[in-house]
C-alpha cells in the first residue's frame, strides 16, 4: 500500500477539497472569524490603555479619571472573556459537525467501493483513517485555522498601533520578520516530512493492533507471542523514533522563532530606552511598545505552531482524500443510475423482476496482476437451476461465483441475466436478489434476532422465526435462556462454528432472494450439523437459481448440474449420476472423499 504523498511543502489545492465540508458551516465559520477578529483587536487595545494609565496616571501623580479609565478597561476584559467563551464553544461545534461530516463521507465511500479495493487493504490501515487522520483534519480546520485568523487580525492591529505610536521604533522592532519568513520556509519541507512518517507508521501500528487481536487464537495454538512481540516492537520503535524526530524539528524550530522575537523585544527597548533618556518618546509609549512586541511575537510563535500542525494535516488530508478520491472499479453508467438510481439512493420501483436465468457469454476474466483467470468461458443456467461446482484450489470457482454476484466484472464478454446484460442494470439489483452463504460466516455484534433481520430489516418476528424453522436453527435458538434475544458476541465469538453457518443461512433466508450462492458452506461445520443444513439446504435451493461451491462433495449430490472446473475451463459436466458413470476426474475425487469419511466412522 503506497502512501500518496510526494509534496514537499503545504499544497493548497489539498485544503481547498476540505471547503465541501465547510460549506455547510459557512455562517459558523463567518461568526467564529468575526470573533478570533475581535480577538485579535481587543488584545491591541490592553497596551494603549496601559500607556495610557502611566503617561496620565503614574507620571503625572494624578489619579482625576482613573474611575472611568477603570470602567474602560473592565468592559475591555469583559468583551475579551465574552469572545473567548464563543471562540471556545462555536469551534468546539464545528470540530464536532466536521468530523461527523469527513467521517460519515468515508465511510460511504467504504461502501460503494468495489469489492477489489479491499484485496489488498488491511483493516487497520482504514481504520487509521477513520479515526485519527480525520480527527487530526477536523481539529486543524476549526481551531488552527480560526487560531491562524485570530493571529494575522492581532498582528495587523498592533503593527497598525505601533506605527501610529513610532514608526522608527516599529520598523526597528520589525526588522527581524524576514528572517522569520526564512526560517518558516526552512523548516516547512523538514516537519511535513517527519509527519508524514510518523502517520503512515501510525497505521502500520493499528494494522498490527487489529491483525494480531483477530488472529489471538493462531497465536496461542503456534506459540507465536514472543515472534508477534518482536515484530510489533520493531513497528514500535520505528514510530518512537519517527515521532522523536518530529518532535526535535518541531522543537529546534519554535526556539529559533522564540530568539527572534526576544531580538525584536531587544531591539525595541534598547531604541525605545534612548528615547526615553532625551525625552524623545514617553515612558508610557515604551512601555506600551514592549508589550505590543510581546503581542506581535506571540502570534508567530503561535502560527509557527499552527504551521506545524498544518504539516500534519496535509499528511492526515492527504491520507483521508486518497480514501475519498478513490474510484470504485465497477460504476454504474449515468444512463443506469438516471434510470434505476445508485447503491445510495436506489430506485426500486424501476427495476425489473429477476427470474433466475444466467449466462456467461465468451467471458475473460484477469485480475490487476495480469494473471487471467478465465478465458472465453461460456454457461448457460437456467432459472431454478442448482449449479454445482467443483475443482483444486485456484482453478477459477470462485472466480466464476464473484462475476455472477458482479462483484468482480468480465475483462471482455458479458454476463446476461434473464437475457440482459448486467452492466446496463444497475448493482444492487443483483445483490438486492442475491443470497449468499461463506464458509467463514460473520455475525455482527448484536442478537440472533438482530443478525438474522440484517438480511431484510423489514423483516416480521414471525418472518425470522420461519427462516429459522426452514434452516433447523429455531431449535438450538430456543434452547439459550435468552433466545432469539441472546447475544452472539463480536464477530458471533459466543457461538459455535456451526451455530453461527446456520445462523448466517437463516439471514440469507429471510431476504427471499431469487439467486442464491453457497461457499463451501457446510466444509467448516461437523458431519451432524451438516446433516441438519444439508436438508435446509435442499427446501431453500428449491426453485432458486444457485451456484454451490462444494469442498464435500456428499453436499451437492442433488445439485441439476456439476461443473468440475481446471484452469479456468469447464472439463467435466452432469449431475452426480452421469459424472459417476464417466468414471473421470469427479468420480475419483467422490470415491477418495467417499472412502476417507467411511474411514473416520470407523475410527469413531
Amino acid at each position: 500500500m503506497q502512501e500518496s504523498t510526494n509534496h514537499d511543502k503545504i499544497q493548497l489545492n489539498i485544503f481547498k477539497n476540505l471547503l465541501i465540508f465547510v460549506k455547510p458551516y459557512k455562517g459558523l465559520f463567518l461568526i467564529l472569524t468575526t470573533i478570533m477578529v475581535i480577538l485579535g483587536v481587543l488584545d491591541s487595545i490592553f497596551p494603549l490603555l496601559t500607556k495610557y494609565a502611566i503617561d496620565n496616571f503614574v507620571e503625572k501623580r494624578n489619579i482625576t479619571g482613573l474611575g472611568r479609565f477603570g470602567i474602560i478597561y473592565f468592559l475591555a476584559v469583559a468583551a475579551l472573556a465574552i469572545t473567548a467563551y464563543y471562540f471556545i464553544k462555536i469551534a468546539g461545534k464545528l470540530d464536532t459537525l466536521m468530523a461527523y461530516d469527513i467521517r460519515k463521507k468515508c465511510f460511504e465511500k467504504l461502501q460503494i467501493l468495489s469489492l477489489s479495493y479491499y484485496d489488498d487493504k488491511a483493516v487497520g490501515w482504514l481504520m487509521a483513517r477513520m479515526t485519527s487522520d480525520i480527527t487530526r483534519l477536523a481539529e486543524t480546520i476549526s481551531w488552527s485555522l480560526v487560531d491562524l485568523a485570530w493571529g494575522l487580525s492581532m498582528m495587523l492591529a498592533v503593527t497598525i498601533a505601533m506605527f501610529r505610536l513610532n514608526y522608527k521604533l516599529a520598523l526597528i522592532t520589525l526588522s527581524v520578520i524576514p528572517f522569520v519568513a526564512m526560517v518558516s520556509f526552512y523548516f516547512q519541507r523538514k516537519i511535513l516530512k517527519a509527519q508524514r512518517e510518523v502517520r503512515k507508521l501510525n497505521s502500520k501500528i493499528t494494522a498490527a493492533y487489529n491483525e494480531d487481536i483477530q488472529g489471538a487464537k493462531t497465536t496461542k495454538t503456534l506459540v507465536r507471542e514472543e515472534i508477534n512481540l518482536k515484530e510489533f516492537s520493531e513497528i514500535t520503535t520505528s514510530m518512537r523514533d519517527s515521532s522523536i524526530r518530529a518532535t526535535i524539528v518541531s522543537s529546534i524550530y519554535l526556539p529559533i522563532i522564540l530568539t527572534l522575537a526576544s531580538i525584536g523585544t531587544a531591539l525595541a527597548l534598547n531604541y525605545g530606552g534612548k528615547g526615553v533618556i532625551f525625552n524623545t518618546i514617553s515612558f508610557g509609549t515604551l512601555v506600551a511598545f514592549i508589550s505590543y512586541t510581546t503581542q506581535f511575537y506571540e502570534p508567530i510563535r503561535q502560527i509557527a505552531v499552527i504551521f506545524a500542525e498544518l504539516q500534519g494535516a496535509q499528511a492526515s488530508a492527504e491520507r483521508v482524500f486518497s480514501l475519498l478520491n478513490e474510484e470504485p472499479d465497477i460504476v454504474d453508467t449515468k444512463e443506469v443510475v438516471e434510470k434505476y438510481g445508485d447503491l445510495l439512493n436506489p430506485k426500486k420501483e424501476h427495476w425489473p423482476e429477476i427470474k433466475g436465468g444466467v449466462e456467461f457469454r465468451n467471458v475473460t476474466f484477469s485480475y490487476k496482476t495480469g494473471e487471467t483467470v478465465l478465458e472465453n468461458f461460456n454457461l448457460k443456467v437456467n432459472p431454478g437451476e442448482t449449479i454445482a461446482l467443483v475443482g483444486e484450489t485456484g482453478s477459477g470457482k470462485s472466480t466464476i461465483v464473484n462475476l455472477f454476484c458482479r462483484f468482480y466484472e468480465p475483462t471482455s464478454g458479458e454476463i446476461l441475466i434473464d437475457g440482459i446484460n448486467y452492466k446496463d442494470l444497475p448493482q444492487n439489483w443483483i445483490h438486492e436478489n442475491l443470497g449468499y452463504v461463506l464458509q467463514s460466516p460473520h455475525l455482527f455484534s448484536g442478537t440472533i434476532r438482530d443478525n438474522i433481520r440484517y438480511g431484510n430489516l423489514d423483516a416480521t418476528d414471525e418472518d425470522i422465526i420461519n427462516a429459522a424453522k426452514l434452516v433447523n436453527a429455531h431449535e438450538f435458538i430456543m434452547e439459550m435462556e435468552k433466545g432469539y434475544d441472546t447475544e452472539v458476541g463480536e464477530g458471533g465469538g459466543l457461538l459455535s462454528t456451526g451455530q453461527k453457518q446456520l445462523i448466517s443461512f437463516a439471514r440469507a433466508i429471510v431476504r427471499n432472494p431469487r439467486l442464491f450462492v453457497l461457499d463451501e458452506a457446510t466444509s467448516s461445520i461437523d458431519t451432524e450439523t451438516e446433516k441438519i443444513i444439508q436438508d435446509a439446504i435442499n427446501k431453500v435451493l428449491e426453485g432458486r437459481t444457485s451456484f454451490v461451491i462444494a469442498h464435500r462433495l456428499s453436499t451437492i449430490r442433488n445439485a441439476h448440474r456439476i461443473l468440475v472446473i481446471r484452469d479456468g475451463k469447464i472439463v467435466e459436466s452432469g449431475n452426480h449420476r452421469e459424472l459417476i458413470q464417466q468414471k473421470g476426474y469427479y468420480y475419483n475425487l467422490y470415491t477418495n472423499q467417499f472412502i476417507e469419511e467411511r474411514s473416520k466412522d470407523v475410527l469413531r
